[in-house]
């Protein structure tokens, strides 16, 4: 009997930083589901790698089942990487709206819970696997004017070093990567030529990051070369908390 088919998720797959780690995952021969909001951005993606596409709005627990149902349809759940997220309006806390605030912890924290949850109970029955949750960051210090986005980050980081001490004995690793300011389609529809240079600014390394920067951390926390990392936060900042 062979075995089934390795098959990773990643949700916010459709653009920036999940789409380079499906791409990535796809290229160690991984079968890639594709989760994304946009399911037209996740038909293209998936289109390239020849993925599968599950419209998922993460911040809906049982979208994300239905996702990970679908992974599990083709073969054994190994991998996955929660990207899904979205910035919120850019203000100090004392002037941040009850709304904005629930939708960015819906989709980047109660988003990455529910992902991280559905995702370990496929894995635990199945010889486990290894979770990447998309931090940023903001899970190691704050913005003074994202502090929904702060805190959500900051909640990521600590809901997957709980998972992690949960599920080790199940096999199932969890990390974070907490990236610093990566171009992104979603950086640049909020930041014009001279915030761009801004940002570059501070970063050590003298440039912003890329969505491939990240990719290639999360492909490494997926395979066999980190079969003792579990529990981590790894930067991939260019420097930036160094400072």
């Amino acid at each position: 009997m062979t075995d089934p088919p390795a098959v990773a998720l990643v949700t916010g797959g459709g653009s920036g930083i999940g789409a380079a780690c499906v791409r990535a995952l796809a290229a160690i021969g991984h079968h890639v589901v594709v989760a994304d909001l946009d399911e037209t951005s996740a038909k293209a993606v998936a289109g390239e790698v020849d993925g599968v596409v599950a419209a998922t709005n993460c911040a809906d627990p049982d979208s994300v089942d239905e996702a990970v149902r679908r992974a599990v349809a083709h073969g054994r759940l190994v991998a996955a990487v929660n990207s899904a997220g979205v910035s919120g309006p850019a203000s100090p806390l004392a002037d941040y709206s009850n709304e904005d605030w629930r939708r960015v912890l819906a989709v980047n924290l109660d988003g990455v819970f529910f992902s991280t949850r559905a995702q370990v109970r496929a894995m635990r029955d199945t010889g486990g696997g290894s979770i990447v949750n998309i931090a940023s960051v903001f899970g190691a210090v704050g913005a003074p004017l994202a502090p929904a986005y702060t805190a959500a980050k900051h909640g990521v980081v600590g809901l997957t070093r709980s998972a992690a001490l949960a599920h080790a004995a199940d096999g199932i690793r969890v990390n974070a990567i907490g990236p610093g300011f990566v171009r992104t389609p979603m950086l640049e529809q909020r930041a014009d030529a001279g915030r761009l240079e801004q940002l570059t600014a501070l970063h050590p390394l003298g440039r912003l990051g890329t969505p491939d920067d990240v990719a290639s951390l999360a492909v490494w926390l997926c395979g066999a070369g980190s079969q003792f990392v579990t529990g981590g936060f790894f930067p991939v900042d260019g420097g930036y908390l160094s400072q």
